[in-house]
C-alpha cells in the first residue's frame, strides 16, 4: 500500500518516488470487555458543550489560542500553505550511516521510483553505495517538518523518518563504570567472536505471541492453562566462570549448526 508519493530533490536533479511502509505490527491485540458480562466496551465521542455524540465527519481541527477560544484549520487550508519545494524530499547533505545513533529513526518506508525516475533513482543508489553514504533530507509530512535518511541497499533505497535532537531525551541513569581485568575484557571478546554470525532476519520470530496464540487456542478449546517450568538466568557469582562457560556453550552450538 503506497503511503504517500514524493520527489527526491539534491541539486538540480528531482526523483519522483511512491513511499511504501515497510513495517507491519503482528501484535495480537486484546478487545477490554465488562467483567461481569463479557461484553464489549465502547468509547464514544461526544460534544462538551452539548453532550451529543459526534460522528467522524462532524469533527474538525481547532487550535486553542486562549482559553475556550479556537480557531478552525481545515486540511485544505493545511494543504494550501505548502509549497512544492516543501512537499518534496530536499537533500541537505550526505553523510556516513556509522555516524548516526540508531535512537534517532523512527519509522521506515521503502522508496521505489515512479516511472520516469528510474536512472536517477538508480544513479543515487549506486552512487551512495559506492562512497559507502546516506543522504539526510527533510519535507513536510502532515503537520510537521520531517527530517530523514535515504539509505541505499542492494536492492533499492529505503527512507527513514528521524528524531530530532530536541525529541531525544538524555541518558536518565547513568552509572559508575566499575574496573574490568585484562583478562575479562579478553574473555568478554572471545565470547563475542566465538558467536559471531552473519545477520539473518528471517531466523527470528517473536516466539512470545506464539505462546499466546496457543494460550487462546487453550481457552477456546476449554483446556487449563498450566505454567512452564524453566531454569531462571540465576545469578552471576563468578564472572570469569560465567564466561568461559558461555564460551563454550557458544562454540557446542556453533558446531551442530
Amino acid at each position: 500500500m503506497i503511503s504517500r508519493k514524493s520527489v527526491i530533490t539534491f541539486g538540480m536533479v528531482a526523483i519522483p518516488i511512491a513511499m511504501y511502509t515497510a513495517t507491519q505490527d503482528n501484535d495480537i491485540r486484546f478487545n477490554q470487555l465488562h467483567k461481569e458480562d463479557n461484553s464489549r466496551i465502547r468509547y464514544k465521542k461526544t460534544c462538551g458543550h452539548c453532550g451529543k455524540e459526534i460522528k467522524s465527519e462532524d469533527i474538525v481541527k481547532g487550535y486553542e489560542y486562549d482559553d475556550g477560544k479556537y480557531v478552525v484549520i481545515t486540511d485544505e487550508e493545511i494543504e494550501k500553505i505548502k509549497t512544492e519545494k516543501e512537499k518534496s524530499i530536499q537533500i541537505l547533505h550526505f553523510a556516513q550511516l556509522n555516524q548516526i545513533s540508531p535512537v534517532y529513526y523512527n519509522k521506515t518506508y521503502q522508496a521505489i521510483p515512479e516511472p520516469g525516475g528510474e536512472k536517477a533513482f538508480e544513479l543515487l543508489r549506486s552512487a551512495l553505495m559506492s562512497e559507502q553514504k546516506i543522504a539526510i533530507g527533510k519535507a513536510v509530512m502532515g503537520t510537521k517538518d520531517t527530517l530523514m535518511a535515504i539509505i541505499p541497499r542492494e536492492d533499492g533505497m529505503i527512507i527513514a523518518t528521524m528524531f530530532y535532537a530536541d525529541d531525544i531525551k538524555e541518558l536518565q541513569k547513568p552509572y559508575s563504570k566499575p574496573n574490568v581485568s585484562e583478562e575479562e575484557s579478553k574473555m568478554a571478546k572471545l565470547l563475542i567472536n566465538s558467536m559471531d554470525t552473519p545477520f539473518d532476519p528471517a531466523k527470528y520470530k517473536d516466539e512470545y505471541q506464539e505462546k499466546l496464540r496457543m494460550l487462546i487456542e487453550s481457552k477456546i478449546s476449554g483446556k487449563e492453562v498450566v505454567a512452564e517450568k524453566t531454569d531462571g538466568p540465576g545469578k552471576v557469582i563468578d564472572l570469569m566462570e560465567a564466561l568461559k562457560a558461555s564460551v563454550e556453550k557458544a562454540k557446542k552450538e556453533k558446531a551442530i549448526v
